[in-house]
C-alpha cells in the first residue's frame, strides 16, 4: 500500500491507519459481539429525521453493519465502506449488501449522497487526516446534505489500546470545523456509551449540513 495513492499524507500516518485496520481484523469477532446488537435508534433517528425518505446514505466505516441494516430495513438506500476486509465480510453477511474495503482518504465523490453516517470511525484519524477527509466529506455530500458522527469526549489524541484516536469536547470541535468550509453544527450532544459496562464513557455527537453561499 503507497500512501502517495491512499492519500495518506506521512508515513506515520499510515503506520497509524495500518495499526487501527490491524486491531479490527485480529479482534473482529469481539467487536462485532459488543456492537451489532446495541440499540442506536435514537440517535439514528436525529440523523434519519434531516433526510428526505429513499435517500441515498453513505455508512463511512461501518464495523458490523448494524447501521447500515437499521436505515435499510426503514426504506433508505445505503451504501457501506470499512477499511478491516474481516469486518466488510461480516458486514455484508448481515446487512446483504456488498460492503467495500476501502480506507477513509480514498473517498472521490461529488455531490452523491443525502447523507454521510460516521458513527465512532474517523475518530481513528490524525487531526491532519481527519481535516483531509472531512474535506472529501464535504464534497461527496449533496447540497443540505448531512453528516453525522462521533468521538470520544475528551483531549486526547494518540496510541490508546492499540488504535490511534482523536478526541474532541464540544469547543475543540468546534474550534476544529472552522476550517471545514460549507460544513455547520446542526446539533451536538454529549451521551453515554450504550454498550454494556461502560456506561461511564462519554462521547460527543455532532450532526454537520453542507450548506453553499
Amino acid at each position: 500500500m503507497k500512501n502517495d495513492i491512499k492519500g495518506i499524507s506521512d508515513k506515520e500516518n499510515l503506520k497509524d491507519v495500518n495499526k487501527t485496520i490491524d486491531y479490527y481484523n485480529k479482534n473482529v469477532d469481539n467487536y462485532c459481539k459488543q456492537t451489532i446488537s446495541v440499540d442506536f435508534a435514537t440517535t439514528q433517528n436525529e440523523f434519519l429525521n434531516m433526510l428526505p425518505k429513499k435517500s441515498l446514505i453513505l455508512d463511512f466505516g461501518c464495523g458490523s453493519g448494524r447501521d447500515s441494516l437499521a436505515f435499510l430495513k426503514q426504506g433508505y438506500n445505503v451504501e457501506a465502506i470499512d477499511g478491516s476486509e474481516k469486518m466488510c465480510k461480516i458486514a455484508s453477511q448481515i446487512t446483504g449488501i456488498n460492503v467495500r474495503k476501502m480506507l477513509f482518504q480514498e473517498l472521490n465523490e461529488h455531490e452523491k449522497y443525502d447523507g454521510i453516517w460516521a458513527c465512532s470511525s474517523i475518530l481513528h484519524l490524525t487531526r491532519e487526516e481527519l481535516r483531509l477527509v472531512m474535506n472529501k466529506m464535504r464534497d461527496a455530500l449533496k447540497p443540505d446534505g448531512i453528516v453525522y458522527t462521533s468521538f470520544k469526549y475528551g483531549s486526547f489524541e494518540g496510541e490508546r489500546n492499540g488504535r490511534y484516536f482523536l478526541d474532541f469536547k464540544e469547543d475543540s470541535f468546534e474550534n476544529f470545523i472552522i476550517d471545514i468550509k460549507e460544513l455547520e453544527i446542526q446539533k451536538i450532544w454529549i451521551s453515554s456509551d450504550v454498550r454494556v459496562g461502560r456506561g461511564e464513557e462519554k462521547w460527543l455527537n455532532v450532526i454537520l449540513q453542507k450548506k453553499i453561499g
